[in-house]
């Protein structure tokens, strides 16, 4: 986008160098945010606004500066009583916002945000409870260019509940399968232990008693003995997201770039231990 602007005239190289530079920041208000505005260039991932702590006002001032340098923002867990009052505010500026069931995340994107997706993610919760943050990965991968599969409440309390959608994660040719899960969070082990996908666990502070707060989840899922599960901080959906989406739009360009025969190989392979369970 910036080198097309520089080819039409628009923009000059010392704005270009300017805007890709590693260094380039925006500076929001008076000394409220610095924005680091080539990471999505450098690094793929785009710029994410921690709401917690942060007054609407404060927010929508970090919205507008960022969007200046990307087609969408991500604001992940507004406080409730801002939360009305920021998408008031930019619905009013013609501003598409998805806010996250069960969560307080919310997908900001401009009027012309339109392209075609480039890979695809699987998305679990164990339980209903984990759903807020199951959320947040989604819609992390979604402003990344990434469409999702998303099964709630498949947890291990009734494992049958997790087949069907197995089933289709693999027909789809997921990249990879994030897993939220609180209690004792063994769904993430269950799922790496069925399919050759990579698996990201996300233990989630749901639980009670001792190992509460989701102590117990991430100590299960540090502890698994199955390959192919990475595991990413208590409640933290936004970091699963990311790290997901970065996965699948590797495979997803591969896909494009060369034979899908070795892929369509391991997928037979996963949907027929799949059909035997």
């Amino acid at each position: 986008m910036i080198l097309e602007k520089y080819a039409k005239g628009e923009l000059s190289l010392n704005d270009v160098h300017s805007q890709i530079s590693v260094h380039s920041v925006e500076y929001v208000g008076d000394n409220l945010a610095r924005l680091d505005s080539g990471r999505e260039i450098r690094r793929g991932v785009p710029e994410v606004i921690f709401g917690e702590g942060k007054q609407s006002r404060d927010i929508i001032k970090i919205v507008f500066a960022a969007l200046k340098k990307q087609k969408n923002v991500l604001v992940s867990r507004v406080a409730d009583k801002e939360l009305h009052n920021v998408c008031r505010i930019l619905k009013s500026k013609n501003l598409r916002i998805e806010v996250g069931k069960r969560s307080t995340t919310i997908l900001i994107e401009t009027g012309n945000t339109k392209r075609e997706p480039i890979g695809m993610i699987g998305i679990l919760s164990a339980g209903t409870s984990d759903i807020g943050v199951a959320e947040e990965a989604r819609l992390m991968a979604k402003a990344m260019g990434c469409d999702t599969s998303v099964y709630y409440d498949v947890g291990i309390a009734g494992l049958h509940r997790l087949l069907d959608a197995m089933h289709e994660m693999i027909e789809l040719d997921v990249g990879a399968i994030i897993v939220v899960a609180g209690m004792e969070g063994a769904l993430a082990s269950v799922v790496s232990s069925i399919t050759s996908v990579p698996v990201i666990g996300v233990p989630t502070s749901v639980g009670y008693g001792f190992g509460s707060g989701g102590i117990a989840a991430l100590s299960c899922m540090l502890q698994s003995c199955t390959f192919g599960l990475a595991v990413v901080n208590i409640d933290n959906g936004v970091g699963a997201g990311a790290f997901a989406a970065l996965i699948a739009k590797r495979v997803g360009r591969n896909c494009v770039s060369r034979s899908r025969t070795p892929i369509l190989d391991t997928k037979e392979k996963d949907l027929s231990l799949i059909k035997r369970l």
